[in-house]
């Protein structure tokens, strides 16, 4: 995976990110803007150096898997290389089941 950074003509100073495979950036469609014109490679970075490059401005964390050991073998492969854990603050409380108060939840005539 690869992240390029395409500028178009010199008057319009459009620029232009774009996240390539290896089989995508052979395929010259993608260095072409809609009009046709060609557009200028600036920078090419491979996704994970600019992974490493830039975490910190998101505040992340950035831990390296070995494939050495059984556990990150599998998640290598399960997460083809790359891999994320997410963690978001979670109200609990969200997802308590209301308690039982000794009534039914569903009248057995309102079924039928």
């Amino acid at each position: 995976m690869h992240l390029l950074v395409l500028t178009g003509s010199i008057s319009a100073g459009d620029t232009d990110i774009k996240h390539l495979s290896n089989e995508q950036a052979a395929d010259d469609s993608h260095f072409k803007d809609k009009d046709g014109n060609i557009l200028e490679v600036q920078e090419k970075l491979s996704m994970l150096e600019w992974l490493a490059n830039n975490y910190k401005k998101f505040g992340c964390a950035l831990e390296f898997v070995s494939n050495k050991s059984q556990e990150g073998s599998q998640f290598c492969r399960g997460f083809g290389g790359i891999g994320g854990l997410l963690r978001y603050a979670v109200d609990l409380s969200e997802f308590e089941v209301p308690e039982d108060n000794g009534e039914e939840f569903w009248n057995s005539d309102e079924d039928i």
